[in-house]
């Protein structure tokens, strides 16, 4: 599949983003959102028309920059020697209609996907929440992988919506974020707040933050918190 399709500026770009997406895959593993091989990362190749995503079916301990695959917005592989991931067309829809999206992330991690086989958004209880996603974790539509059903689903879901993560209806977790670091980080945040949100249900109903506050801390926290100047992915 590997081809000489690239520009030189292109290919530049697209194998430094191939060790930034590599390495970020194994920080899903790290943070135990993925099992075997399922979930994946993408992130938008700066200034072209291309993203690079991981190989469909190969192990965590098998990747490498080398074996990220560089497609265009429709979802083509151009770039690479293995077969792109089976969401691709859904991160190639996401990229195509939300330009402002510079990395997607899919996991299936236990308490989102609870959540989302239950067809249930994850209710803004926590400041945490407050501060990351600014509102409730939405549900999107059951859609099958294949096609870029699931694509349409993410973007009708999140288009004005304050959250950077959606629980796909029986299915899992799809993030977004300014850059692929941004989207994995979307993710490790939704799947800690499911959790404590679930915990918090066995003992009781949680208690709701006034929608004013909610406002508050989710407009500190990108415009206070932290160091001064640039960030990647505000950390906590």
């Amino acid at each position: 599949m590997s081809s000489n399709r690239l520009s030189p500026a292109a290919r530049a770009a697209a194998d430094a983003l191939r060790v930034r997406v590599s390495d970020l895959h194994q920080e899903l593993v790290r943070y135990g959102l993925v099992v075997w091989t399922a979930g994946n990362v993408s992130g938008r190749v700066p200034g072209h028309d291309l993203f690079v995503i991981k190989p469909s079916g190969v192990d965590y301990d098998r990747l490498s920059p080398e074996s990220m695959i560089v497609c265009d917005l429709e979802g083509r592989a151009v770039d690479g020697d293995l077969a792109p991931s089976s969401d691709t067309a859904a991160h190639a829809y996401v990229y195509r209609h939300m330009p402002e999206v510079g990395g997607v992330v899919h996991t299936h991690s236990t308490y989102a996907c609870a959540w989302a086989a239950r067809g249930e958004p994850v209710p803004c209880v926590l400041t945490a929440m407050a501060d990351e996603f600014g509102a409730e974790i939405p549900v999107g539509p059951f859609a099958l992988i294949g096609d870029d059903s699931i694509g349409r689903g993410i973007v009708a879901t999140l288009a004005g919506h304050r959250s950077p993560a959606v629980l796909m209806q029986n299915h899992g977790v799809f993030t977004i974020g300014a850059d692929p670091r941004a989207a994995v980080k979307a993710a490790v945040m939704c799947e800690d707040v499911a959790r404590s949100v679930h915990i918090s249900r066995q003992l009781g109903a949680p208690l709701p933050i006034d929608p004013a506050a909610v406002d508050r801390l989710y407009d500190r926290y990108r415009h206070v918190y932290g160091q001064p100047g640039p960030s990647e992915g505000q950390g906590a």
